[in-house]
């Protein structure tokens, strides 16, 4: 059988290192990236067939524990007072067993022994990104095969086709 795999993002620190999304902070468009880095692990959980938990902490949404789920990607806002940090421990806590595979995604050294020490796998923020772009050449990869597959069948792409791997490329253009 095999194991569940969830990978538990830390929402700000990937936002505070990712060139695309350090862009966005930088002109005080937090909101944007957010909603960019939520997509872009949308599609990285889409493909991959991991499961995508999105912790951000209350530093710019003050008030209480908020889940919810956008783009099929598990989001959470912690209450005040209550460090993104201190959520995902507990949360690998919960998560983590003999079915269940966890990985957590900070570049917070202190951060990653904790979780390292409770059972989880860890990675920075670089390598998930790495992991991304890998992740999205592959996709690429995929589409081209699959376009000239259906190109053969069809003849052409649909316009949501087309627009999704332009996406992509824009996506790693900008890396």
């Amino acid at each position: 059988m095999k194991k569940k795999d969830i990978l538990v993002v830390d929402g700000y620190n990937m936002i505070g290192a990712w060139p695309e999304l350090v862009k966005l902070k930088n002109r005080d468009l937090i909101e944007e990236a957010r909603d960019r880095l939520l997509v872009i692990l949308s599609n990285y959980q889409e493909f991959e067939g991991r499961e995508v938990w999105v912790v951000f902490d209350a530093q710019f949404v003050p008030g209480i524990t908020k889940e919810y789920t956008k783009y099929k990607v598990r989001v959470v806002f912690t209450a005040q007072g209550e460090t993104a940090d201190t959520f995902i421990e507990g949360i690998v806590d919960k998560l983590k067993n003999v079915l269940t595979e966890v990985t957590v995604a900070t570049s917070d050294l202190a951060e990653q022994q904790l979780v390292f020490a409770r059972g989880a796998n860890r990675m920075s923020a670089n390598e998930l990104y790495k992991e991304i772009k890998r992740s999205t050449q592959a996709i690429q990869l995929e589409s081209r095969h699959f376009r000239a597959a259906s190109q053969k069948k069809r003849g052409s792409l649909t316009e949501e086709q087309l627009d999704l791997l332009k996406d992509l490329r824009d996506f790693l253009n900008e890396g």
